[in-house]
């Protein structure tokens, strides 16, 4: 019989309760589950993800560590849970041994990690933890801890997944509760930036760098069992060298150690093994987006565009989201645009909306192309259209010496920063939705980039030529795949996504 909490460091002990026997479809639809977890598969037996019957574990699993930020040594163990009953954690170590539900109304600290409180109790760092249960599909769970935070292991939700994996995965009787996004939602918080758009399933794309840019990473996946299993759940938490005294003055990182994190000190990686993905940071990023957002209470439809994402971010969409499926019609969100700008031109357009501004095989100027974008200098990346024909546009940028960028972009080697090169891109992108005569004065609000690659350096005296076809519009969102070239030779090239928002100004 397992005793809770005593299972020794680093090993994982199961054991399955009595329950009756499961019918045949059960049983394919368990061995599916627990087999890989594919979209496929489910597919395959005619369970489609939002009428899924809910999960649970069909077992237990225990794991001993220190917490990260505590430095206390815990036991903690995953129980199966009934219906409906959503992840909880119980303090097994507290009179009473009371409980705290993992949703969002229970948030009650974002520094560093996501801490849960009821009462006058409270559970650090949750979101590796929860980030696991969401992965792998369970929506019912109980977590037993005798201490405040659970053990961070090695910093990602590895040695969690082990524990479902050794519980096993078991269906319920009772459908799942899924929400798809109705409308997007905005949200700013801090240096942190995220959007939210409706989409079938659970999709993030995410930018993580430092304060100085250093390690900036862009990675995008659609959430499923297995990608969250294969290309997430492995990343590891990582923090700044000089950080470090700051955090542990303050409390924090008191287990923190290596074989824990992976610290960065100016350009160097300091870990025990090797990265285990190439953007390994960013992709941890995305972890803690999953765990955070696990906090709505059931899985959501929608694409999460971040940038910078913080803990706080994260749980602020979560209560946006909470707010939308509560008061769908109240809770859907217009963008806020940028402020106008003062030299923006007023033009009084009367066309049908059929129409377009800018014609078939027009050529423009830049008098011409500041009357469609509101940029202007010196973030105006486009000089002059060459040509445009339906969804298909060339236009040039010349990249001159004088670009403000090059006095810090490598004085002695001056370089076109590649993000200057997605922005002309999106610009370019932009004046093929904004001719459009419904859609002039609009702003192209440039919220993604997918599949980017940057081939050569564009240097001064170059001229970039941008050649942009709009693959996708549909309402206010657009997808469009776009190349730079230099003397014919692609420089680099991405999948952008953007939407149109209005401009008060206009």
């Amino acid at each position: 019989m397992l005793r809770r909490g005593r299972a020794r460091q680093g090993a994982f002990v199961s054991q399955s309760r009595h329950r009756r026997p499961r019918s045949g479809r059960e049983q394919r639809t368990r061995r599916s589950l627990v087999s890989g977890n594919s979209l496929e598969k489910w597919l395959a037996f005619g369970l489609k993800p939002h009428v899924l019957n809910q999960q649970t574990l069909a077992g237990q699993a225990a794991y001993s560590g220190i917490g990260l930020h505590s430095g206390s040594k815990v036991n903690m163990t995953f129980l199966p849970a009934p219906p409906n009953h959503g992840i909880r954690f119980r303090r097994v170590d507290l009179d009473g041994q009371p409980e705290i539900e993992a949703v969002v109304e229970n948030v009650s600290d974002t520094n560093r990690s996501t801490t849960l409180s009821k009462g006058n109790v409270k559970l650090h760092t949750v979101e590796h933890v929860l980030a696991a249960f969401a992965g792998a599909g369970i929506d019912n769970a109980l977590v037993e801890l005798d201490a405040n935070e659970p053990p961070i292991a090695d910093g990602s939700a590895l040695e969690y997944c082990r524990m479902i994996e050794t519980a096993g995965i078991a269906a319920q009787d009772e459908p799942r509760e899924t929400y798809s996004l109705q409308a997007p939602i905005d949200l700013q918080s801090g240096a942190a930036h995220m959007t939210a758009f409706p989409h079938d399933r659970l999709k993030i794309t995410c930018t993580s760098a430092g304060d100085d840019g250093r390690f900036t990473q862009l990675f995008s996946v659609e959430v499923n069992p297995d990608t969250w299993r294969a290309e997430i759940s492995r990343a590891r938490t990582f923090c700044y060298y000089e950080e470090i005294e700051h955090l542990y003055k303050n409390g924090l990182i008191k287990g923190g150690s290596l074989e824990n994190a992976v610290v960065i000190r100016d350009d160097a990686v300091l870990t025990n093994e090797p990265l285990r993905y190439p953007d390994e940071f960013v992709r941890h990023k995305i972890l803690d987006i999953i765990g955070d957002l696990s906090l709505i209470g059931r899985p959501i439809g929608a694409h999460i565009v971040a940038v910078l994402p913080s803990h706080a971010a994260n749980c602020e969409m979560a209560r946006r989201i909470v707010a939308q499926i509560r008061k769908p019609v109240q809770a859907a969100q217009t963008f806020a645009p940028p402020a106008a700008r003062d030299q923006q031109p007023k033009v009084a357009v009367e066309a049908k909306a059929t129409e377009t501004i800018v014609q078939d095989g027009a050529q423009l100027d830049v008098n011409q192309i500041m009357k469609v974008l509101p940029h202007r200098y010196p973030f105006l990346m486009v000089d002059r259209v060459i040509s445009i024909n339906g969804n298909h546009i060339v236009a040039q940028k010349n990249v001159s010496i004088n670009e403000p960028y090059f006095q810090g972009h490598f004085p002695n080697h001056p370089i076109m920063p590649g993000v200057l090169q997605l922005e002309a891109i999106a610009q370019v992108a932009g004046i093929l939705m904004l001719k459009k005569a419904e859609n002039f004065g609009k702003l192209a609000y440039f919220v993604a980039a997918e599949n980017v690659k940057w081939r050569k350096p564009v240097l001064p005296g170059d001229t970039l030529t941008i050649d942009v076809e709009l693959t996708k519009s549909r309402g206010k969102i657009g997808k469009a795949q776009g190349k730079c070239l230099v003397n014919g030779e692609q420089v680099s090239s991405a999948l952008i996504t953007f939407m149109l928002i209005d401009n008060d100004e206009s």
